[in-house]
């Protein structure tokens, strides 16, 4: 059996409650353990080096000491937590080499809120890659008990999975196919566009909410015009900007979209044969029905 200490980041135990359920449940079906760190911090999204790179480094070696106190990698489903913590991780094993005072001194603010030192004994890894490295997409086929046959599947990675740590172990960063080979192991067809591997315009949603509207609406225009029936992402923030916001979007390019957008997990389990109900796919603001009708669901 796989253990993973979990950190479920803010977002899936907010506003995509949808993930962390989902999670859950193909979690389960797949006999993976998972040990919530329930004591673990925000991992800042990347606004806390704005004011103080030895801040992000602090409180995200304490999120990875403990993981590395249950002697477990820390898993996440956020390609924001994990490229975040993904290079937190980087940069603290690199002191560890070439500059043991800065470790010294983050494990010096950890030891003084009582927390255990960063070591450097564990990994980060994000969902996607724990099912394609750890699990094994042979296992995963076996599993398959609906094969999503015709469903037309494009991939919207997030750019803090791809390009967030300098070495990516398991796909290419720039021509990823993590995503693409999970569709084929579970029957479905995946769609190549564009902007599988850009930005969905989240960061700039807070001041320029037009413009990140726009690149939103041309990710959403390019795969449906390559023919896609739904969004896959391993990314709950892209799943804001880009299904949530979805009727935002069409006001502001002044086109009808109605893309679906589906966390991965949810798609992975239902090919596994979980029911939609048990899903959070009612919770979504764009429809999942035409995609349901599609699989005879």
């Amino acid at each position: 059996m796989l253990k993973y200490a979990y950190y479920p980041g803010c977002v899936a135990q907010g506003a995509c409650s949808e993930l962390y359920l989902s999670t859950a449940v193909l979690t389960q079906a797949l006999d993976i353990e998972l040990i919530e760190l329930k004591k673990a911090a925000c991992c800042g999204s990347g606004t806390y080096k704005e004011d103080s790179q030895l801040l992000e480094d602090t409180v995200n070696a304490r999120n990875i000491a403990l993981a590395e106190s249950l002697n477990l990698p820390l898993l996440t489903h956020c390609s924001t937590c994990q490229g975040v913590i993904g290079h937190v991780d980087e940069r603290l094993k690199e002191a560890q080499k070439n500059d043991p005072a800065y470790l010294e001194q983050v494990n010096g603010y950890l030891k003084k809120e009582h927390c255990s030192p960063y070591k450097g004994t564990t990994e980060v890894k994000h969902l996607l890659w724990a099912l394609v490295a750890d699990y094994g997409l042979d296992k995963l086929k076996e599993k398959v008990k609906n094969k999503l046959t015709g469903l037309n599947c494009a991939a919207f990675y997030g750019c803090y999975l791809l390009r967030s740590q300098d070495n990516l172990a398991y796909d290419n960063p720039f021509q990823p196919e993590s995503l693409e080979n999970v569709f084929r192991t579970v029957g479905a067809n995946p769609i190549y566009y564009k902007g599988r591997t850009q930005c969905c315009g989240w960061p700039l949603s807070s001041y320029a909410t037009e413009q990140s509207f726009k690149m939103a609406g041309n990710h959403l225009q390019e795969a449906i015009e390559a023919g896609a029936d739904c969004l896959v992402t391993p990314c709950p923030l892209c799943h804001l900007n880009l299904e949530s916001r979805q009727p935002e979007i069409e006001k502001v390019i002044g086109k009808k979209l109605k893309l679906p957008v589906l966390h991965l997990p949810q798609l992975v389990a239902l090919a596994l044969g979980i029911s939609p109900d048990k899903l959070g796919l009612n919770r979504h603001v764009v429809s999942n029905k035409p995609i349901l009708e599609k699989l005879g669901l």
